[in-house]
Protein backbone atom coordinates (compact mmCIF):
# COMPACT_ATOMS: atom_id res chain seq x y z
CA UNK A 1 0.00 0.00 0.00
CA UNK A 2 1.05 3.70 -0.73
CA UNK A 3 0.89 6.78 1.38
CA UNK A 4 0.94 10.36 1.24
CA UNK A 5 4.77 11.60 0.27
CA UNK A 6 5.77 13.47 3.41
CA UNK A 7 8.41 15.83 1.21
CA UNK A 8 10.18 16.80 4.71
CA UNK A 9 10.77 13.58 5.93
CA UNK A 10 13.81 11.14 4.96
CA UNK A 11 13.25 7.22 4.77
CA UNK A 12 15.79 7.50 7.55
CA UNK A 13 13.64 9.18 10.01
CA UNK A 14 10.92 7.16 9.37
CA UNK A 15 12.57 3.94 10.50
CA UNK A 16 13.66 6.10 13.90
CA UNK A 17 10.47 6.84 14.70
CA UNK A 18 8.71 3.50 13.97
CA UNK A 19 11.73 1.84 15.87
CA UNK A 20 11.41 4.69 18.78
CA UNK A 21 7.78 3.91 18.68
CA UNK A 22 8.11 -0.30 18.58
CA UNK A 23 10.36 0.20 21.49
CA UNK A 24 8.10 2.70 23.73
CA UNK A 25 4.78 0.43 22.85
CA UNK A 26 5.74 -3.03 22.95
CA UNK A 27 7.56 -3.56 19.44
CA UNK A 28 3.63 -2.64 17.53
CA UNK A 29 0.78 -4.32 17.60
CA UNK A 30 -2.75 -4.00 20.19
CA UNK A 31 -2.20 -2.47 23.02
CA UNK A 32 -3.05 -4.63 25.66
CA UNK A 33 -3.79 -4.16 29.60
CA UNK A 34 -5.32 -6.93 31.98
CA UNK A 35 -7.90 -5.79 34.12
CA UNK A 36 -7.90 -8.29 37.19
CA UNK A 37 -12.02 -7.28 38.43
CA UNK A 38 -14.88 -9.64 39.49
CA UNK A 39 -18.03 -9.72 40.08
CA UNK A 40 -18.84 -11.18 43.64
CA UNK A 41 -15.87 -9.92 45.95
CA UNK A 42 -17.69 -7.74 47.96
CA UNK A 43 -16.33 -9.68 51.30
CA UNK A 44 -12.31 -9.24 51.34
CA UNK A 45 -12.09 -5.25 51.15
CA UNK A 46 -8.01 -5.81 50.24
CA UNK A 47 -9.41 -7.52 47.07
CA UNK A 48 -11.56 -5.07 46.44
CA UNK A 49 -9.33 -2.34 46.37
CA UNK A 50 -6.75 -3.88 44.36
CA UNK A 51 -9.85 -4.89 42.08
CA UNK A 52 -10.44 -1.01 42.29
CA UNK A 53 -7.22 -0.08 41.17
CA UNK A 54 -6.29 -2.63 38.29
CA UNK A 55 -10.16 -1.76 36.99
CA UNK A 56 -8.99 1.72 35.53
CA UNK A 57 -9.55 1.49 32.26
CA UNK A 58 -8.24 4.49 30.02
CA UNK A 59 -7.06 8.11 30.75
CA UNK A 60 -9.51 11.30 30.68
CA UNK A 61 -7.52 14.55 30.54
CA UNK A 62 -9.07 18.07 29.92
CA UNK A 63 -8.82 18.90 26.22
CA UNK A 64 -6.67 22.20 26.44
CA UNK A 65 -7.11 22.89 22.85
CA UNK A 66 -10.76 23.27 23.02
CA UNK A 67 -10.18 25.66 25.68
CA UNK A 68 -8.20 28.04 23.69
CA UNK A 69 -10.57 30.34 21.88
CA UNK A 70 -8.11 33.34 21.85
CA UNK A 71 -4.82 32.32 20.08
CA UNK A 72 -3.00 34.95 18.20
CA UNK A 73 -1.82 33.76 14.88
CA UNK A 74 1.37 34.70 14.93
CA UNK A 75 1.69 32.05 18.36
CA UNK A 76 -1.20 29.22 16.83
CA UNK A 77 1.89 27.15 15.16
CA UNK A 78 4.02 26.79 18.32
CA UNK A 79 0.78 26.49 19.86
CA UNK A 80 -0.40 23.44 17.78
CA UNK A 81 3.03 21.48 18.47
CA UNK A 82 2.44 21.77 22.54
CA UNK A 83 -0.90 20.40 21.82
CA UNK A 84 0.40 17.51 20.10
CA UNK A 85 2.93 16.95 22.80
CA UNK A 86 -0.19 17.03 25.45
CA UNK A 87 -1.83 14.18 23.16
CA UNK A 88 1.32 12.14 23.15
CA UNK A 89 1.58 12.37 26.63
CA UNK A 90 -1.49 11.03 27.33
CA UNK A 91 -0.57 7.76 25.17
CA UNK A 92 2.66 7.03 27.03
CA UNK A 93 0.77 7.47 29.96
CA UNK A 94 -2.17 5.27 28.81
CA UNK A 95 0.34 2.55 27.69
CA UNK A 96 2.30 2.66 30.85
CA UNK A 97 -1.26 2.11 32.66
CA UNK A 98 -1.50 -0.91 29.91
CA UNK A 99 1.78 -2.07 30.71
CA UNK A 100 1.01 -2.26 34.64
CA UNK A 101 -2.13 -3.94 35.97
CA UNK A 102 0.18 -6.60 38.10
CA UNK A 103 1.81 -3.88 39.93
CA UNK A 104 -1.86 -1.72 40.25
CA UNK A 105 -3.65 -4.98 41.26
CA UNK A 106 -0.74 -4.82 44.48
CA UNK A 107 -1.15 -1.42 45.20
CA UNK A 108 -3.84 0.86 45.33
CA UNK A 109 -1.80 4.42 45.06
CA UNK A 110 0.16 2.86 42.35
CA UNK A 111 -2.02 4.53 39.14
CA UNK A 112 -2.45 8.04 40.27
CA UNK A 113 1.52 7.88 42.36
CA UNK A 114 3.35 6.38 39.16
CA UNK A 115 1.16 7.20 35.70
CA UNK A 116 -1.22 10.14 37.03
CA UNK A 117 1.30 12.20 38.98
CA UNK A 118 3.83 11.99 36.61
CA UNK A 119 1.30 13.01 33.35
CA UNK A 120 0.25 16.06 35.50
CA UNK A 121 4.12 17.30 35.65
CA UNK A 122 4.36 16.64 32.05
CA UNK A 123 0.94 18.40 31.36
CA UNK A 124 1.69 21.41 33.72
CA UNK A 125 4.97 22.06 31.87
CA UNK A 126 3.63 22.22 28.60
CA UNK A 127 0.94 23.96 28.99
CA UNK A 128 3.09 27.10 31.15
CA UNK A 129 5.11 26.51 27.48
CA UNK A 130 1.49 27.37 25.73
CA UNK A 131 1.05 30.49 27.88
CA UNK A 132 4.21 31.69 26.92
CA UNK A 133 3.47 31.62 23.46
CA UNK A 134 0.23 33.24 23.57
CA UNK A 135 1.37 35.84 26.21
CA UNK A 136 4.94 36.60 23.76
CA UNK A 137 2.03 37.30 20.56
CA UNK A 138 0.11 39.50 22.75
CA UNK A 139 -2.82 37.55 23.19
CA UNK A 140 -4.35 36.34 26.92
CA UNK A 141 -3.19 32.98 28.17
CA UNK A 142 -6.10 30.54 29.79
CA UNK A 143 -6.35 30.23 33.68
CA UNK A 144 -6.43 27.18 35.95
CA UNK A 145 -3.16 25.43 34.66
CA UNK A 146 -3.20 23.04 37.39
CA UNK A 147 -7.09 22.18 36.34
CA UNK A 148 -6.26 21.83 32.91
CA UNK A 149 -3.20 19.22 33.77
CA UNK A 150 -5.10 17.47 35.90
CA UNK A 151 -6.34 14.17 34.62
CA UNK A 152 -8.13 10.79 35.93
CA UNK A 153 -8.43 7.23 35.80
CA UNK A 154 -11.52 6.43 34.37
CA UNK A 155 -13.09 2.99 35.95
CA UNK A 156 -15.22 0.56 34.26
CA UNK A 157 -18.23 2.15 35.60
CA UNK A 158 -17.49 5.83 34.83
CA UNK A 159 -16.51 6.68 31.54
CA UNK A 160 -18.84 9.30 30.21
CA UNK A 161 -21.45 7.79 33.02
CA UNK A 162 -24.68 9.41 32.82
CA UNK A 163 -24.03 11.56 29.67
CA UNK A 164 -27.38 9.86 27.31
CA UNK A 165 -24.38 8.13 24.58
CA UNK A 166 -27.15 7.89 22.00
CA UNK A 167 -30.00 6.10 21.34
CA UNK A 168 -29.84 2.12 21.28
CA UNK A 169 -32.95 -0.36 21.18
CA UNK A 170 -35.08 2.82 20.82
CA UNK A 171 -33.66 3.82 24.45
CA UNK A 172 -31.30 5.96 25.89
CA UNK A 173 -27.80 4.79 27.55
CA UNK A 174 -25.53 6.32 29.14
CA UNK A 175 -28.22 6.92 32.45
CA UNK A 176 -26.27 4.20 34.79
CA UNK A 177 -29.17 1.53 33.76
CA UNK A 178 -29.00 -1.34 31.08
CA UNK A 179 -26.95 -0.55 28.04
CA UNK A 180 -28.54 -3.17 25.20
CA UNK A 181 -25.77 -2.74 23.22
CA UNK A 182 -25.67 -6.62 21.71
CA UNK A 183 -26.17 -10.15 22.26
CA UNK A 184 -22.83 -10.58 23.99
CA UNK A 185 -24.00 -9.53 27.08
CA UNK A 186 -25.76 -6.26 29.32
CA UNK A 187 -24.40 -3.32 31.28
CA UNK A 188 -26.57 -3.89 34.48
CA UNK A 189 -25.26 -0.33 35.16
CA UNK A 190 -25.77 0.11 38.79
CA UNK A 191 -26.24 -3.19 40.25
CA UNK A 192 -22.40 -5.26 40.10
CA UNK A 193 -23.60 -7.78 37.50
CA UNK A 194 -21.18 -7.72 34.23
CA UNK A 195 -20.27 -4.63 32.70
CA UNK A 196 -19.49 -5.34 29.13
CA UNK A 197 -19.36 -1.89 27.71
CA UNK A 198 -17.27 0.77 27.63
CA UNK A 199 -14.32 -0.11 29.28
CA UNK A 200 -12.84 -3.11 27.32
CA UNK A 201 -13.73 -5.95 30.40
CA UNK A 202 -15.54 -8.09 28.38
CA UNK A 203 -16.30 -10.71 31.13
CA UNK A 204 -15.32 -9.57 34.69
CA UNK A 205 -12.87 -12.47 34.98
CA UNK A 206 -9.60 -12.31 33.95
CA UNK A 207 -6.75 -10.84 32.00
CA UNK A 208 -8.92 -8.70 29.03
CA UNK A 209 -7.38 -6.85 26.58
CA UNK A 210 -9.12 -3.06 26.85
CA UNK A 211 -7.48 -1.49 23.49
CA UNK A 212 -10.88 -2.53 21.70
CA UNK A 213 -13.57 -2.75 20.48
CA UNK A 214 -15.35 -5.41 22.43
CA UNK A 215 -18.48 -7.07 22.57
CA UNK A 216 -20.90 -4.35 23.78
CA UNK A 217 -19.69 -2.06 20.79
CA UNK A 218 -21.54 -3.78 18.57
CA UNK A 219 -25.35 -3.62 17.87
CA UNK A 220 -27.32 -5.67 15.93
CA UNK A 221 -29.26 -3.10 13.53
CA UNK A 222 -32.11 -4.77 12.84
CA UNK A 223 -32.84 -4.53 16.94
CA UNK A 224 -32.83 -1.05 17.24
CA UNK A 225 -36.33 1.00 16.46
CA UNK A 226 -36.32 3.25 13.61
CA UNK A 227 -35.33 6.53 15.12
CA UNK A 228 -35.82 9.02 12.15
CA UNK A 229 -32.86 8.67 10.19
CA UNK A 230 -29.04 10.47 10.64
CA UNK A 231 -28.94 13.53 12.66
CA UNK A 232 -25.68 13.73 14.68
CA UNK A 233 -25.02 13.20 18.58
CA UNK A 234 -27.20 16.07 21.33
CA UNK A 235 -28.50 18.32 18.38
CA UNK A 236 -24.89 18.59 16.68
CA UNK A 237 -25.11 17.58 13.02
CA UNK A 238 -28.86 18.06 12.09
CA UNK A 239 -29.06 17.95 7.94
CA UNK A 240 -29.66 21.54 6.87
CA UNK A 241 -31.83 21.63 4.01
CA UNK A 242 -35.39 20.48 3.80
CA UNK A 243 -38.38 21.67 1.97
CA UNK A 244 -38.17 25.48 1.81
CA UNK A 245 -34.93 27.69 1.60
CA UNK A 246 -32.12 26.58 -0.81
CA UNK A 247 -33.53 23.00 -1.81
CA UNK A 248 -30.67 22.26 -4.42
CA UNK A 249 -27.57 20.06 -4.21
CA UNK A 250 -24.29 19.67 -5.39
CA UNK A 251 -22.37 16.30 -5.55
CA UNK A 252 -18.80 16.09 -6.15
CA UNK A 253 -17.20 12.49 -7.32
CA UNK A 254 -13.80 12.08 -5.59
CA UNK A 255 -13.44 7.83 -5.29
CA UNK A 256 -12.99 6.00 -2.74
CA UNK A 257 -9.05 6.41 -2.06
CA UNK A 258 -8.42 3.56 -4.33
CA UNK A 259 -4.64 4.86 -4.65
CA UNK A 260 -3.81 4.22 -1.12
CA UNK A 261 -3.25 7.53 -0.19
CA UNK A 262 -2.79 7.41 3.74
CA UNK A 263 -1.09 9.27 6.46
CA UNK A 264 -1.69 9.93 10.21
CA UNK A 265 -1.04 13.61 9.74
CA UNK A 266 -3.47 16.36 10.74
CA UNK A 267 -3.00 19.77 9.14
CA UNK A 268 -5.76 21.22 10.09
CA UNK A 269 -5.12 20.19 14.41
CA UNK A 270 -1.78 19.77 14.35
CA UNK A 271 0.41 21.58 10.66
CA UNK A 272 3.82 20.91 10.81
CA UNK A 273 3.62 17.79 13.04
CA UNK A 274 4.32 14.08 12.26
CA UNK A 275 1.92 12.12 13.27
CA UNK A 276 -0.85 14.74 14.78
CA UNK A 277 -3.20 12.29 13.87
CA UNK A 278 -2.07 9.18 15.87
CA UNK A 279 -4.19 7.35 13.87
CA UNK A 280 -4.17 7.09 9.77
CA UNK A 281 -6.08 8.61 7.53
CA UNK A 282 -8.48 7.74 4.04
CA UNK A 283 -7.42 10.89 1.64
CA UNK A 284 -9.48 11.70 -0.98
CA UNK A 285 -10.37 14.86 -3.53
CA UNK A 286 -6.69 16.91 -2.91
CA UNK A 287 -3.58 14.36 -3.31
CA UNK A 288 -1.08 16.64 -1.27
CA UNK A 289 -2.19 16.47 1.96
CA UNK A 290 0.10 15.93 5.03
CA UNK A 291 1.17 18.25 8.05
CA UNK A 292 3.39 20.28 5.89
CA UNK A 293 0.82 21.27 3.16
CA UNK A 294 0.71 24.79 2.65
CA UNK A 295 -2.59 26.59 1.08
CA UNK A 296 -0.29 27.46 -2.19
CA UNK A 297 0.38 23.11 -2.58
CA UNK A 298 -2.97 22.58 -1.67
CA UNK A 299 -3.95 24.82 -5.16
CA UNK A 300 -1.02 23.31 -7.04
CA UNK A 301 -1.74 19.32 -6.16
CA UNK A 302 -3.98 17.12 -8.45
CA UNK A 303 -7.30 16.13 -7.02
CA UNK A 304 -8.75 12.61 -7.21
CA UNK A 305 -12.00 14.60 -7.74
CA UNK A 306 -13.99 14.26 -11.20
CA UNK A 307 -14.42 17.83 -11.42
CA UNK A 308 -10.99 19.84 -11.52
CA UNK A 309 -12.48 22.59 -10.03
CA UNK A 310 -12.82 20.75 -7.07
CA UNK A 311 -9.45 20.43 -5.04
CA UNK A 312 -10.64 20.31 -1.89
CA UNK A 313 -9.18 17.72 0.73
CA UNK A 314 -11.63 15.40 2.09
CA UNK A 315 -10.70 12.53 5.15
CA UNK A 316 -11.80 10.55 7.92
CA UNK A 317 -10.31 7.74 10.21
CA UNK A 318 -9.47 4.76 8.24
CA UNK A 319 -11.78 1.69 9.40
CA UNK A 320 -10.32 -1.27 10.27
CA UNK A 321 -10.81 -5.22 10.07
CA UNK A 322 -9.07 -6.73 13.03
CA UNK A 323 -8.48 -9.58 11.45
CA UNK A 324 -4.63 -10.29 11.72
CA UNK A 325 -3.53 -8.62 8.52
CA UNK A 326 -0.19 -6.98 9.28
CA UNK A 327 -0.92 -3.55 7.12
CA UNK A 328 1.65 -1.16 5.56
CA UNK A 329 1.48 0.71 9.14
CA UNK A 330 1.70 -2.22 11.48
CA UNK A 331 4.92 -1.05 12.98
CA UNK A 332 4.71 2.68 12.59
CA UNK A 333 3.57 5.54 14.92
CA UNK A 334 -0.31 5.75 13.48
CA UNK A 335 -0.56 2.76 13.26
CA UNK A 336 0.23 -0.46 14.69
CA UNK A 337 2.56 0.85 17.03
CA UNK A 338 -0.36 3.03 18.35
CA UNK A 339 -2.55 0.06 18.65
CA UNK A 340 -4.52 0.63 15.46
CA UNK A 341 -4.07 -2.91 13.87
CA UNK A 342 -5.50 -4.96 11.21
CA UNK A 343 -6.84 -4.89 7.71
CA UNK A 344 -7.90 -1.29 6.01
CA UNK A 345 -11.22 -1.21 4.70
CA UNK A 346 -11.48 0.84 1.21
CA UNK A 347 -15.05 2.50 1.01
CA UNK A 348 -17.14 1.17 -1.48
CA UNK A 349 -18.83 4.51 -2.19
CA UNK A 350 -18.13 7.72 -0.59
CA UNK A 351 -21.06 9.96 -1.73
CA UNK A 352 -19.77 13.61 -0.96
CA UNK A 353 -22.89 15.91 -1.51
CA UNK A 354 -23.21 19.63 -0.73
CA UNK A 355 -27.35 20.72 0.09
CA UNK A 356 -28.47 23.82 0.92
CA UNK A 357 -30.39 25.58 4.12
CA UNK A 358 -34.02 24.98 4.74
CA UNK A 359 -34.33 29.13 6.36
CA UNK A 360 -32.69 30.53 2.89
CA UNK A 361 -29.92 31.05 0.41
CA UNK A 362 -26.62 29.99 0.88
CA UNK A 363 -23.34 32.14 0.35
CA UNK A 364 -19.91 30.78 -1.06
CA UNK A 365 -17.41 29.06 1.47
CA UNK A 366 -14.02 31.00 1.42
CA UNK A 367 -11.33 28.97 0.18
CA UNK A 368 -9.29 27.35 2.07
CA UNK A 369 -11.96 26.84 4.78
CA UNK A 370 -11.17 24.36 7.39
CA UNK A 371 -14.11 22.33 9.20
CA UNK A 372 -14.17 19.52 11.60
CA UNK A 373 -17.05 17.15 12.51
CA UNK A 374 -17.39 15.06 15.14
CA UNK A 375 -14.56 14.66 18.16
CA UNK A 376 -11.44 11.96 18.13
CA UNK A 377 -11.35 12.25 21.75
CA UNK A 378 -15.21 11.98 22.63
CA UNK A 379 -15.20 9.05 24.73
CA UNK A 380 -13.32 10.98 27.33
CA UNK A 381 -14.13 14.25 26.19
CA UNK A 382 -17.85 13.68 26.39
CA UNK A 383 -20.45 14.49 23.51
CA UNK A 384 -20.20 18.47 23.21
CA UNK A 385 -18.57 18.14 19.80
CA UNK A 386 -19.61 14.48 18.85
CA UNK A 387 -21.52 14.16 16.01
CA UNK A 388 -21.75 10.10 14.44
CA UNK A 389 -24.15 8.18 13.30
CA UNK A 390 -23.78 4.60 12.22
CA UNK A 391 -26.03 2.49 10.41
CA UNK A 392 -26.51 -0.28 7.86
CA UNK A 393 -27.91 -0.17 3.93
CA UNK A 394 -31.56 -1.01 4.17
CA UNK A 395 -31.60 0.32 7.48
CA UNK A 396 -30.90 4.29 7.51
CA UNK A 397 -33.97 4.99 9.38
CA UNK A 398 -32.40 3.37 12.44
CA UNK A 399 -28.74 5.26 13.68
CA UNK A 400 -26.60 4.08 15.75
CA UNK A 401 -24.02 6.96 17.86
CA UNK A 402 -21.68 4.95 20.03
CA UNK A 403 -22.02 1.65 18.90
CA UNK A 404 -20.81 -0.10 15.65
CA UNK A 405 -23.70 -1.93 13.77
CA UNK A 406 -23.87 -5.29 12.80
CA UNK A 407 -25.67 -6.02 9.70
CA UNK A 408 -27.42 -8.85 8.31
CA UNK A 409 -26.50 -10.72 5.10
CA UNK A 410 -26.32 -8.35 1.85
CA UNK A 411 -26.58 -4.90 3.70
CA UNK A 412 -23.57 -2.85 4.18
CA UNK A 413 -22.29 -0.98 7.29
CA UNK A 414 -22.74 3.03 6.45
CA UNK A 415 -20.94 5.77 8.50
CA UNK A 416 -22.60 9.50 8.06
CA UNK A 417 -21.37 12.85 8.44
CA UNK A 418 -22.97 16.14 8.83
CA UNK A 419 -20.63 19.33 8.54
CA UNK A 420 -21.28 22.67 10.31
CA UNK A 421 -22.73 24.89 7.84
CA UNK A 422 -23.02 28.17 9.29
CA UNK A 423 -19.89 30.82 9.29
CA UNK A 424 -18.80 33.78 11.23
CA UNK A 425 -18.09 35.53 7.72
CA UNK A 426 -14.44 36.41 8.51
CA UNK A 427 -11.96 33.40 9.39
CA UNK A 428 -11.10 30.12 7.66
CA UNK A 429 -9.90 28.55 10.71
CA UNK A 430 -10.09 29.47 14.76
CA UNK A 431 -7.80 28.29 17.62
CA UNK A 432 -9.73 25.82 18.72
CA UNK A 433 -10.54 25.02 14.59
CA UNK A 434 -14.47 24.80 15.54
CA UNK A 435 -15.55 28.62 17.38
CA UNK A 436 -15.47 29.78 13.41
CA UNK A 437 -18.30 27.74 12.53
CA UNK A 438 -21.42 26.28 13.84
CA UNK A 439 -24.24 24.01 13.28
CA UNK A 440 -27.70 25.43 12.03
CA UNK A 441 -30.38 25.68 14.43
CA UNK A 442 -33.69 23.57 14.61
CA UNK A 443 -35.37 26.17 12.33
CA UNK A 444 -32.21 26.20 9.59
CA UNK A 445 -30.97 29.50 10.78
CA UNK A 446 -27.96 30.45 11.78
CA UNK A 447 -27.28 32.55 15.45
CA UNK A 448 -24.96 35.05 16.28
CA UNK A 449 -24.80 36.66 13.13
CA UNK A 450 -22.98 33.62 11.12
CA UNK A 451 -23.86 33.48 7.42
CA UNK A 452 -25.43 29.94 5.91
CA UNK A 453 -23.05 28.32 3.39
CA UNK A 454 -23.23 24.81 1.55
CA UNK A 455 -23.69 21.82 3.82
CA UNK A 456 -21.62 19.05 3.21
CA UNK A 457 -23.01 15.62 3.90
CA UNK A 458 -20.50 12.81 3.59
CA UNK A 459 -21.57 8.99 3.54
CA UNK A 460 -19.18 6.38 3.05
CA UNK A 461 -20.65 2.43 2.82
CA UNK A 462 -18.31 -0.45 3.48
CA UNK A 463 -18.91 -4.21 2.67
CA UNK A 464 -17.83 -5.60 5.68
CA UNK A 465 -18.00 -8.96 7.12
CA UNK A 466 -20.69 -8.71 10.40
CA UNK A 467 -18.23 -9.71 13.72
CA UNK A 468 -19.61 -12.39 15.45
CA UNK A 469 -20.16 -12.47 19.24
CA UNK A 470 -19.00 -15.77 20.95
CA UNK A 471 -19.20 -16.19 24.64
CA UNK A 472 -19.13 -12.29 24.74
CA UNK A 473 -16.25 -11.99 22.79
CA UNK A 474 -16.40 -10.54 19.85
CA UNK A 475 -14.56 -12.97 16.79
CA UNK A 476 -13.28 -10.20 14.12
CA UNK A 477 -14.44 -6.69 14.95
CA UNK A 478 -14.07 -3.33 12.58
CA UNK A 479 -13.20 -0.36 14.07
CA UNK A 480 -12.09 3.51 13.20
CA UNK A 481 -8.92 4.58 14.09
CA UNK A 482 -8.07 6.63 16.69
CA UNK A 483 -5.96 7.71 19.53
CA UNK A 484 -4.77 4.84 22.04
CA UNK A 485 -6.94 6.32 25.36
CA UNK A 486 -10.02 6.02 23.47
CA UNK A 487 -10.62 2.47 23.13
CA UNK A 488 -11.44 2.54 19.28
CA UNK A 489 -15.09 3.47 20.26
CA UNK A 490 -17.97 4.26 17.92
CA UNK A 491 -18.22 7.81 19.41
CA UNK A 492 -15.35 8.95 18.47
CA UNK A 493 -15.69 8.88 14.44
CA UNK A 494 -14.91 12.28 12.91
CA UNK A 495 -14.34 13.95 9.50
CA UNK A 496 -12.62 16.70 7.77
CA UNK A 497 -12.75 18.93 5.11
CA UNK A 498 -10.64 21.87 3.58
CA UNK A 499 -11.91 23.99 0.45
CA UNK A 500 -10.35 23.84 -2.09
CA UNK A 501 -13.00 24.51 -4.99
CA UNK A 502 -11.82 27.34 -7.35
CA UNK A 503 -13.68 30.30 -6.97
CA UNK A 504 -15.71 29.27 -10.56
CA UNK A 505 -17.16 25.97 -9.32
CA UNK A 506 -17.85 27.51 -6.07
CA UNK A 507 -19.88 29.89 -7.56
CA UNK A 508 -21.64 27.08 -9.81
CA UNK A 509 -22.24 25.10 -6.14
CA UNK A 510 -23.90 28.30 -4.30
CA UNK A 511 -25.91 28.49 -7.89
CA UNK A 512 -26.83 24.88 -8.37
CA UNK A 513 -27.98 25.38 -4.23
CA UNK A 514 -29.92 28.26 -4.21
CA UNK A 515 -31.81 27.89 -7.60
CA UNK A 516 -33.19 24.24 -6.52
CA UNK A 517 -30.99 21.87 -9.18
CA UNK A 518 -28.88 19.18 -8.51
CA UNK A 519 -25.91 19.21 -10.32
CA UNK A 520 -22.44 17.26 -10.06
Amino acid sequence: MGRTNRKRRSTLANRAIAASAALALGGGGLLAANIYASAGEGKNSTRNAQTNAASVATIKCPDVGQQLTDVPKGARAGVDKELAQLDQQVTEAYKRLADTRQAQAGDTGFVNNAILGPLKSKRVATIDRININIKRAGGKAPQGADQLAECQGMGADQINAGEGQGQNNGGQNGNGGQDQGNDGGQDQGDNGGQDQGGNGDQGGDGDQVINGPVAADFQDITQVQPNGGAKGVGGNGLPANGDGGSTGTFTTSCGTNGNDNHNSDNIIVAPGVDNGAQHTHDYVGNQDNNAFTSDQEFLQADTSCQNQGDKSSYYWPVLRLQDGTAEFDANDLGGGAEGNIGKILEASAAELKFVGNKAGDVVAMPQALRIITGDAKAFTNGLANANTNWSCTGFEDRQLTDKYPICPEGSSVVRTSFFQSCWDGQNIDSANHRTHVAFVQEDGTCANGFQAIPQLQARLVYDVPAPQIENGQVVNPFAVDGFPDQLHKAITDHNDFINFFDENTMNEVVDCINSGQDCQ
